[in-house]
Formats: C-alpha cells, structure tokens, sequence
C-alpha cells in the first residue's frame, strides 16, 4: 500500500525546503562573490571551504550518533503528526524562515560590504542549517521505511 496523501504534503515539504535553502545559498553566494572585496581564494575560503564543514558537521552528527539521530527523528515524527507542511499556514511559517534567513546573509553581506569584514557567520551559520534540513530528509526516508511507523503512515488522515 502507498503512503497517505498528508505524508506525501509532509514529504514535498521537507524536501522543498531543503531544495529552496540550497538555492537560497547559492544565490547568496553569487551575490556576495560579485559585490564583497577581496581576493578568489579568500571567498572561496569563507563561501565554500568553511561553510562545507559546518554543514557537514551538522549533517553527519544527526545520522552518525543515536541519541541525536533518535532526537530528530522524533521530531520530525511530531511535526508530521501534528500537520506540518500540510497546510497554507505552516508552508507559510516556512517560507517566512526562508526568507528571514535569506534577509540574514543578504544584510550581512551588506554591511561586509560597508565593513570590508567578511561575513563568515553568516555563511556558515546557513551551511549549517542547510545539513539539518539535507539530514531530516534522509532521516525521513528511514521513517518511511520505519516498520511500526509505516502502518500510520500508509493511513494517516
């Protein structure tokens, strides 16, 4: 039996937001390499290099360590069975903290601008919250598969 149609809405958004947080990134990027002072290889360092390691810290802790991974998975569990991503409201509170983060680097790189300060935060605070969102997705996938939860979720309302 196939999933239920609120899981489908639950998982459309999961990976709506991770995919919309990535292009988000990427437009902050070309942004702040066109406008920031400095030389190639220091953006690189502050878009790319350290930004990669904060999101690959936050992406590999949730799925390397049980306790963390059992955390997440509980939560993201409950924001399912609560109605998450499943209506106007909540896809709204969602692209409200999409575009507040996008707002952050954005006004961040600004002021760099102003500042002649790299705004290394900001890219890897992002990065970082872009390897929960990529490390809910998978953890998604493996409620999915999930044999005592998978009976709700082929009948969930």
């Amino acid at each position: 039996m196939g999933v239920s149609a609120s899981w489908r809405m639950f998982r459309r958004m999961q990976y709506t937001a991770f995919a919309v947080g990535a292009l988000i990134y990427a437009a902050a990027c070309a942004h702040a390499w066109r406008v920031l002072p400095g030389d190639a290889a220091a953006k690189l360092q502050g878009m790319a290099l350290w930004p990669a390691a904060y999101f690959a810290a936050t992406l590999a802790v949730p799925l390397a360590a049980p306790p963390i991974r059992h955390l997440l998975k509980t939560h993201i569990w409950i924001s399912f069975r609560t109605g998450f991503g499943q209506s106007v409201v909540s896809v709204l509170a969602v692209v409200l903290v999409l575009a507040t983060a996008a707002a952050f680097i954005y006004f961040d790189t600004s002021r760099g601008v102003r500042t002649g300060r790299f705004p290394q935060s900001a890219f890897s605070a992002y990065a970082a919250g872009l390897g929960v969102l990529l490390a809910q997705v998978l953890l998604l996938r493996l409620i999915e598969r999930d044999p005592t939860l998978r009976p709700q979720i082929e009948a969930a309302a």
